[in-house]
């Protein structure tokens, strides 16, 4: 499972001893979890307001870093487009992947010094960060966004029905009559179950109408494609029987200089979209590691504190990392609901996960906790998070 459950309980005698006692528990009889020690430096304490102050804005940067670092995951799944399969391999932090880096973590020393900074100053810094690296992401998919559109529509008046799209690379030269004064030809799009009607009746739909003149140029599931010559000064007529007798005349003229402009412009746009496309994936690539690292430290921020306001100074608490088995869920909730029972029930809930003093609230055995609990789900495909 890519769920993982970051817990505290207060230290023993020694942090060890926490640490032993919860892997004694949820081993015995049955393995109920795979757990590991979660490591956090000494952090500053400071003041009681401040760590209040602190828990609550924690919780909003918490669901913020998280937000962005799935919507950098599913924009890169947006870039990528035939290449999706390859997406987990992009998505790593610390060039490993997301559940060997929260097994493994370690607190960033350099990007964030738990000597000189205070927990405040650390989220502070992780806000900022992450708010710039928002702030980039909107602005480099706008580019891109915009590119491919264009580049889509153009692409898009080249396919579908014979009735909308562009006939430029359907037809040639020699199909029209070209600079004459008097003649003109006409492109047609007749149904495939009335070619028949069509080749009995376009000769006599206007006067003027070049006999034998019209041959089949393209066709597509439900339509063909004709042309027509007649004299100019026929073609009002010949467009009204035309549409009464449900044959499409196609406003089209052949302009060899302006269906040569549109070649041009999409290979234009093909070739800056394909210029663009492998720094963006880069970039994504690195900025999804820094987002999830930071998301990742805001969880280690939150245990932290909330530790610290449930359990009481001196600092004595052991945060781990427990990664429940999907078929023991349950039984694992019981058990550390039992482990912990004699902590503070009136912390049973931390003020991110449940609003209080709610009018009809009712508390339920699975939102119970007696010990600091907070929930990392690393399943961040797009899957999962489908874009809007």
């Amino acid at each position: 499972m890519s769920e993982f459950w970051l817990i505290s309980a207060p230290g023993e005698k020694t942090c060890q001893q926490t640490w032993e006692k919860l892997k004694t528990a949820t081993s015995y009889p049955n393995s109920l979890s795979t757990n590991y020690k979660f490591h956090i430096p000494e952090l500053k304490v400071g003041t009681l307001d401040v760590l209040l102050r602190l828990s609550d804005e924690l919780a909003r940067l918490d669901s913020f870093v998280e937000s962005v670092a799935k919507k950098v995951a599913r924009y890169m799944a947006n870039v990528l487009e035939n290449g999706r399969d390859k997406l987990q391999e992009n998505l790593l932090a610390d060039g490993v992947d997301l559940i060997t880096y929260i097994t493994r973590f370690q607190w960033d020393m350099a990007k964030y010094p738990p000597h000189t900074q205070s927990p405040k100053s650390i989220s502070e810094i992780i806000s900022k960060q992450v708010t710039q690296l928002d702030k980039d992401l909107n602005s480099r998919a706008s580019a891109y966004n915009n590119l491919k559109g264009n580049l889509e529509n153009l692409e898009k008046k080249n396919t579908g029905s014979l009735l909308t799209r562009n006939l430029a690379n359907l037809v040639q030269k020699e199909d029209f009559i070209l600079d004459s004064e008097y003649l003109i030809t006409l492109l047609v799009v007749v149904s495939k179950t009335a070619y028949a009607d069509w080749e009995r009746k376009y000769e006599t739909l206007a006067e003027m109408v070049v006999p034998r003149s019209s041959f089949p140029l393209s066709e597509d599931n439900d339509f063909g494609l004709f042309s027509v010559t007649l004299f100019r000064k026929a073609t009002d007529d010949f467009k009204l029987k035309a549409r009464e007798n449900k044959f499409t005349v196609r406003d089209f003229e052949y302009n060899e200089e302006e269906m040569r402009a549109d070649k041009e412009e999409i290979k234009r746009i093909s070739k800056d979209k394909n210029k663009q496309y492998g720094p963006l994936v880069r970039w994504l690539k690195v900025n999804f590691s820094e987002a999830f690292i930071a998301w990742i430290h805001v969880k280690a921020l939150r245990i932290f504190v909330e530790s610290v306001l449930r359990y009481g100074l001196p600092v004595n608490f052991q945060a781990m990392l427990v990664q429940p088995k999907k078929k023991t869920m349950k039984k694992l909730r019981e058990v550390l609901r039992d482990l912990y029972k004699h902590l503070d029930a009136t912390a049973a809930f931390n003020s991110v996960d449940v609003a209080m003093n709610v009018p009809g609230f009712q508390l339920s055995q699975d939102d119970y906790y007696p010990y600091v609990y907070y929930k990392i789900d690393c399943n961040l495909h797009p899957e999962f998070y489908p874009l809007h």
